[in-house]
């Protein structure tokens, strides 16, 4: 029997990919034991549980990006964080850590670098955050969502998806999404989403524009987020949606995407074959334009930054692509041959390889 620590949490982009490892463990071998380490404070904290997995929480201790109050207060609070993990792993025999990045994985793997416990991580990101970059110096096992990430020893396997998305039947389920939103069964359906809290740049252009998409034929599954009050008239065809429980009947219905550039979403359109126009977030560290890149060179979608999202941009660029029935299914081919459906079975068997050769784990004091 094996016991599994997965550290990781903060945001959905790190606990999404968690649980699909994890579901994919517990599935393999039901008496395996999958422990969670996280934050109290993070999406984790209510998402783990819910999920069925026992989550051992740790302090939330982000590194110092500048010499401030909280700098000072670092070396105490990672020291101690470091301390509860090791606790963890010898008290529960801890055979492997895995982790996700977030504030929980970079005291996860200093403890499993002292412990001598192999440390297998994912990226989710083509950009990698701090947490794996200090992590990969050390990992038996690294593996990414995206090809082309700068990280020691990386290896493609893809993003790791939730089973509903990963073993989604988009032809078998487009009917039963397309009665529960309300959609026309003979018209194209343009998919646009901003991610959890929304877009408000894509919202806007697509609202400005809505009613020379359904005079091209489309109806609109507008998603449109938590981030700011939507002030759209009612028209026929424009299904408005501030969130949806439901995403896999969404992608079921899709034609065509409109989208922010997160990694999850990028993978989710890739993998299921979805032509996509993606518009990546202009603020952080730039990731999601290197999450697209692959996808867009090898055909399968388009980007447009976000200051260049504008009505206009939609006359000139997105209504001919709507209207070119053969260029979208040429994007949806390019795009499924650049996917990856099975990455949380990918991320498994690299797991399991670092398990078996678990003396490339040195101790360190």
């Amino acid at each position: 029997m094996t016991t599994y620590l997965l550290a990781g949490g903060g945001t959905a982009g790190h606990v999404n990919p968690l649980l699909a490892v994890a579901d994919a463990l517990r599935e393999r071998e039901p008496a395996d034991t999958v422990l969670v380490v996280g934050t109290a404070e993070g999406l984790e904290a209510r998402l783990v549980p819910a999920r069925g997995y026992e989550l051992l929480t740790i302090p939330r201790v982000p590194f110092p990006r500048r010499p401030d109050l909280a700098a000072l207060r670092f070396p105490a609070g990672w020291r101690r964080a470091v301390r509860i993990v090791q606790g963890i792993i010898a008290e529960h025999a801890v055979d492997v850590v895995v982790g996700f990045g977030g504030y929980a994985s970079a005291p996860a793997y200093r403890a499993a670098r002292r412990a001598g416990v192999p440390i297998v991580l994912h990226e989710a990101n083509a950009r990698p955050g701090i947490a794996n970059r200090l992590g990969a110096r050390w990992a038996a096992g690294v593996g990414t969502a995206f090809p082309g990430t700068p990280l020691p020893g990386a290896q493609l396997v893809g993003m790791p998806l939730r089973r509903e998305i990963a073993q989604l039947d988009r032809g078998a389920a487009r009917a039963q999404g397309q009665e529960l939103f309300g959609l026309d069964p003979q018209r194209p359906t343009l998919l646009v989403t901003g991610g959890s809290l929304g877009a408000r740049r894509i919202n806007q252009t697509i609202t400005a524009r809505a009613e020379a998409i359904l005079a091209a034929g489309y109806q609109i599954l507008h998603i449109w987020g938590g981030l700011t009050e939507l002030d759209a008239p009612e028209r026929p065809g424009h299904i408005l949606m501030r969130y949806c429980e439901r995403m896999d009947l969404a992608l079921a219905v899709a034609d065509v995407a409109f989208s922010r550039a997160g990694a999850a979403t990028v993978s989710e359109l890739t993998g299921l074959g979805i032509p996509a126009v993606y518009v990546p977030y202009a603020v952080g560290n730039g990731e999601q334009r290197f999450n697209v890149a692959s996808v867009v060179e090898a055909g399968g979608a388009l980007v447009v930054a976000d200051a260049e999202c504008t009505p206009e941009w939609v006359d000139r660029v997105l209504l001919p692509l709507l209207a070119d029935e053969p260029r979208l299914r040429a994007m949806g081919e390019a795009a499924r041959q650049a996917g990856i459906l099975d990455g949380a079975e990918r991320m498994v068997a690299l797991v399991d390889t670092a398990i078996a050769r678990p003396g490339d784990v040195p101790l360190t004091p």
